[in-house]
């Protein structure tokens, strides 16, 4: 076996993961997720499509990251055996204005993107922290950081700044988009699947618990609808989205809401689970026979298209309308009722094709081309580590059964 690439996404619940093979090819050999942190911890490792190891720790037992990734990677070392793993590649949400590209992470780097905590408090924490693990666990491994911001810094200035006095934008308040591996991934898959769309103007709707919209033009991102926080732009499972700043104030004024209360409601108790009451989760949503359940799926659906209409005055025009994630890549219903919502743009679905997940989903005769590709930011953190310590090859992602 070749020496390895180790992939890591860590949030504040889980911490997801990818063992990638360097040979010619980048090639998956093994994935999984550490969930439930903060009260049952479970490690679940899948390799070839199979169980390779399952760990649980104790409810609410005092576990750090160094304790969760060290039993990932003492298992990597015995897989790997006589081989070698030669870097670890991690999802970091915010890069600021500074960090346009992948890089190389060091003591430095990691002070400076503590500065961007406050833009991203949910995420930031948590990536740096897995950072700071592994420099632990392995001191001389080397570690390379990926981020969701990166692939937005090609939007024009129309497009990143907000309507406030001059010196803010000189001060970092504008808007930098997210979800930038999904996107990015999916311009590089675009000239494979689809030349003529690669090409040309699409909309790809990232549609998961997090979700958002990116405007690209030749590939290149244009406009988006996540700003200055990941708070910005669509509904979400917990988030609200785009709001009415008045709103916010008449809560801190009339309701005595501060800044801690105003986070708790507007990332974790609004979107579909505050419209619905029941869930943040489409998929029981969909299940659920409650109005509110509806009305908070028709809502979703109202916000993500209106958005995209907006974003096609970026493009002047629409030629493919791509969905990734797990909403968009697994929720024909979702995907239905937003291209209803489009219909003045000759966009035409084909039922059969959507309601199975095709990846062509729109008819011959559709105006704009509707496509569903499946997400692999895992793909993307593996590819930018090994441009980043020089190993050379391309990409050939495979998945486990």
């Amino acid at each position: 076996m070749p020496d390895a690439i180790l992939t890591l996404n860590a949030g504040s619940s889980s911490i997801k993961f990818a063992l990638f093979e360097t040979g010619p090819d980048l090639i998956r050999i093994a994935a999984g997720e550490v969930e439930n942190i903060g009260a049952a911890p479970h490690l679940c490792i899948h390799t070839g499509g199979k169980l390779a190891l399952e760990h649980t720790w104790p409810d609410h037992a005092p576990l750090t990251h160094e304790d969760l990734l060290g039993a990932l990677l003492d298992w990597v070392d015995t897989h790997l055996g006589e081989d070698r793993l030669i870097a670890c590649g991690h999802r970091i949400v915010h890069g600021g204005g500074r960090f346009t590209a992948p890089i190389r992470l060091t003591a430095a780097t990691l002070s400076e993107l503590e500065t961007f905590v406050a833009l991203a408090p949910l995420h930031q924490p948590h990536n740096l922290a897995a950072v700071r693990a592994v420099m632990a666990l392995r001191p001389g491994l080397a570690q390379t950081g990926s981020f969701d911001t990166a692939f937005h810094h090609t939007l024009p200035e129309a497009a990143a700044r907000f309507a406030l006095p001059r010196h803010f934008y000189d001060e970092g308040v504008r808007r930098y988009g997210f979800h930038g591996l999904s996107y990015e991934y999916i311009a590089s898959r675009l000239p494979v699947v689809a030349p003529g769309l690669a090409r040309g103007r699409v909309i790809v709707a990232h549609l998961g618990n997090g979700a958002s919209l990116c405007a690209m033009a030749g590939g290149k991102s244009v406009d988006t609808s996540m700003g200055f926080t990941a708070l910005d732009g669509l509904m979400m499972g917990t988030r609200a989205g785009a709001i009415d700043p008045g709103v916010l104030l008449y809560l801190m004024q009339s309701r005595g809401m501060n800044a801690e209360a105003l986070t708790t409601l507007l990332y974790k108790q609004s979107g579909l689970l505050g419209v619905s009451g029941l869930s943040g989760d489409v998929r029981t949503l969909l299940a659920s026979p409650a109005p509110e359940a509806a009305e908070a799926l028709t809502l979703f659906a109202a916000t993500a298209a209106r958005h995209i209409a907006g974003l096609i005055t970026s493009l002047g025009g629409l030629d493919g309308l791509i969905f990734t994630a797990g909403i968009g890549e697994h929720a024909p219903e979702i995907r239905a009722a937003i291209c209803a919502r489009l219909g003045w743009l000759g966009l035409a679905l084909a039922p059969e094709a959507n309601a199975a997940n095709a990846p062509l989903i729109s008819t011959a005769a559709s105006g704009v081309e509707v496509r569903v590709i499946p997400a692999d930011e895992e793909a993307m953190l593996a590819t930018h580590c090994r441009e980043v310590i020089g190993a050379g090859g391309r990409l050939r992602p495979v998945r486990p059964g």
